[in-house]
């Protein structure tokens, strides 16, 4: 069975909370939503990256409110 969908969206403001490499975000239909991953080493790296840490006793670049419980 075929769907022919026509839409118009407009978007004022969205707001996403969090984005991880697995996320869809999705906006109107789709009729099937295909996985797609590419690696590119676009600044012709030959060695592995250095691990990460180290920077324990810096403080945020930005500063934070302490957590506040919710009510």
């Amino acid at each position: 069975m075929n769907f022919h969908i026509n839409q118009s969206i407009t978007i004022h403001n969205l707001r996403v909370e969090g984005i991880t490499n697995s996320s869809v975000l999705q906006i109107g239909s789709a009729g099937m939503i295909k996985p797609l991953a590419n690696l590119y080493n676009t600044g012709g790296f030959t060695e592995p990256a250095p691990e990460a840490g180290g920077n324990e006793s810096r403080p945020p670049l930005v500063p934070l409110a302490p957590p506040t419980g919710s009510t």
